[in-house]
């Protein structure tokens, strides 16, 4: 009877109940089959695609399960009903190639780029995002429009000649846009670095941008932007990251009666011994009240020497506490990844944060779980500690230590304030953004270790930069006869801690003291050897 009573509904009814089930079983399989099995894999794609594909491939099951359904009634608003169902399906379909765009191939983009020196992060990676999904959405569109049976071969012919003829017009603007996008991915420019150009002039690099690119010159106190394939087609040397080639030089010929080890060594010395030039910390601190004394005590040099000893010990500081942070930031990465084998459960979470927590604390940070804002919000819930050993306050102490060299003209006081502030706001957003990566993983968690990897390369690379090849250089490059004299030939290479600084003349000024003090020094071993004293 039961039986009977089934087989006399029409085959509508069946599909319609088919539905639910057919749908559990769908969502099972994403849900408890596949996204179980992608977080076993060694790379984290696979779950990331499928953790962002789950709602849309449910939604599009829905969208065809309703056409396949309609398409068994008759009624006189079918035909209308199937294209909105189309419509939908088109929509939904680009939706969700947008997303993954942004959240898969520009996010795996970026991850390359930082293992270049190039700026896609900054700009041409943005850009990117935001014009792919235009033309995404474009597509779409027409794709909605034709299934409407909406007639596009006006509208096509009326777009190609506007083409050809804004084309035509703008050769010369996009030129610059090209080389624009070719400067930002093949260069090792950064903003804020400090350029040469091929005539000498000196500026900062301050935007690349669609047509052209902003440049401020130190010598004219002035910006001026220059095209994009004019700046392309220039030989341009980056003062800013200097390699072995790059290096300040100067060079000095000493008499060969001098002894080579004692005058190279001196030169060394009196090279590091110098506040502004970089090098080891603990070696310039151990030199610097050793050279650049003068009888004076007002003369400028004893107050250079003065602020710069104090502002090297506050920045050692600086470096102890960063060293510090990314030790702790390195252990938190050991923690993640051996919580994450098999999801994390709250108890794991907890203890990411408690120890996540432990590292904002040396940072000089604390951030309130309780107020967390929107996506949208503006203010961060994060609260200075204002502790004096915390990375804040020694960052803070040195830059304002800085600030006392009586070297610096009045834009350089500026420009040192606001730079660090700048650092500082930047890491008060990338901690605040890897919090809520760790409480709230959702199913992100396979790449929580490599956010907190990412905090701690910016760290090191964009936050302060402490490389040993800064060090300076002193080589000997052959001899020089003259008049029955042999001479020795000294080139001396280093670097400068901030060649913006002084309207970009600091490495000249520095470069002047250093031969002045060497050539006081020698001046006595010099009469000595040649019989005057």
């Amino acid at each position: 009877m039961w039986l009977q009573y089934w087989l006399d509904f029409p085959p509508l009814v069946y599909h319609v109940l088919l539905f639910a089930p057919s749908f559990l079983c769908l969502y099972a399989l994403l849900n408890w089959v596949l996204l179980p099995l992608c977080r076993r894999l060694d790379t984290d794609i696979p779950l990331v695609t499928l953790s962002l594909s789950i709602n849309p491939i449910l939604t599009i099951f829905v969208l065809l399960y309703a056409k396949f359904i309609f398409s068994l009634l008759d009624f006189s608003w079918q035909s209308l009903t199937l294209k909105f169902l189309n419509a939908a399906l088109i929509i939904i379909l680009s939706s969700w190639s947008v997303t993954l765009l942004k959240q898969v191939l520009i996010y795996y983009l970026r991850e390359y780029t930082k293992q270049t020196e190039v700026m896609w992060d900054d700009v041409l990676l943005p850009l990117v995002g935001a014009i792919s999904p235009v033309i995404i959405f474009l597509i779409a569109a027409v794709f909605v429009l034709k299934n409407f049976g909406v007639d596009l071969t006006g509208i096509w012919v009326a777009l190609g000649g506007a083409t050809f003829i804004i084309g035509f017009a703008l050769k010369d603007i996009l030129a610059n846009f090209f080389s624009g996008i070719v400067l930002l991915i093949d260069t090792p420019f950064q903003f804020g670095d400090v350029l040469r150009l091929e005539d000498g002039t000196i500026g900062m690099l301050q935007r690349i941008g669609v047509r052209v690119t902003k440049l401020y010159l130190f010598n004219r106190h002035c910006e001026i932007y220059i095209p994009n394939s004019i700046l392309q087609n220039q030989t341009i040397t980056n003062l800013s990251r200097p390699t072995s080639y790059y290096y300040y030089t100067s060079t000095l010929e000493i008499p060969a009666q001098l002894e080579i080890d004692y005058t190279r060594n001196l030169i060394t010395e009196i090279v590091l011994a110098h506040p502004d030039t970089l090098a080891d910390i603990d070696t310039k601190i151990s030199l610097i009240d050793k050279y650049y004394i003068v009888n004076d005590p007002s003369h400028p040099l004893n107050e250079q020497q003065k602020y710069g000893k104090l502002r090297l010990l506050a920045e050692q500081k600086v470096n102890q506490k960063l060293q510090e942070i990314e030790e702790s930031l390195e252990a938190l990465v050991v923690t993640i990844q051996f919580a994450e084998k098999g999801g994390l459960t709250a108890d794991e979470i907890n203890n990411i944060y408690q120890e996540y927590q432990q590292i904002l604390s040396l940072i000089g940070l604390s951030i309130s779980p309780d107020n967390s804002p929107t996506d949208n919000s503006i203010n961060l819930p994060i609260s200075e500690s204002k502790c004096p050993t915390c990375l804040i306050e020694l960052v803070r102490e040195w830059y304002r230590i800085w600030l006392k060299d009586p070297n610096l003209k009045e834009e350089d006081l500026y420009i040192i304030s606001q730079e660090w502030e700048i650092k500082i706001n930047l890491l008060k957003k990338r901690t605040y953004r890897l919090y809520q990566k760790l409480t709230k993983p959702k199913r992100d968690e396979t790449r929580l270790d490599d956010y907190v990897l990412e905090l701690n390369e910016w760290l090191k690379s964009r936050f302060k930069e402490r490389n040993k090849w800064q060090a300076p250089q002193i080589w000997i490059k052959g001899l020089n006869h003259d008049e029955g004299y042999l001479y020795y030939q000294f080139q001396i290479n280093f670097c400068v801690d901030d060649i913006k600084l002084e309207y970009g003349q600091r490495g000249d000024r520095i470069c002047s003291q250093i031969n002045q003090e060497i050539l006081r020094h020698l001046k006595l071993p010099l009469k000595t050897h040649l019989g005057l004293q």
